[in-house]
């Protein structure tokens, strides 16, 4: 990577920094171009998809994620 892009890059704000990325992301994506998945990852999707479809019931309505989520934590710890 070339030094001088990259130390423009860190001198812009962060919102900026976040911008540039997702334009990045964006022209790399609209080329059809997506990078490999790690054989980790692979591995622990196969590892979701097989739990998920051993147990199809044992499930979070999205509901309760963003609800839960979105509480303010509790002052005490449990």
């Amino acid at each position: 990577m070339k030094t001088q892009l990259l130390q423009q890059a860190s001198a812009l704000h962060i919102d900026e920094q976040i911008e540039l990325v997702e334009a990045i992301w964006t022209g790399i994506v609209s080329r059809g171009l997506e990078p490999s998945l790690a054989q980790a990852q692979k591995l622990e999707l196969d590892r979701r998809l097989a739990d998920h479809l051993a147990n199809p019931d044992d499930v979070i309505a999205w509901d309760d994620v963003k609800a839960a989520t979105l509480k303010p934590p509790s002052p005490y710890p449990p």
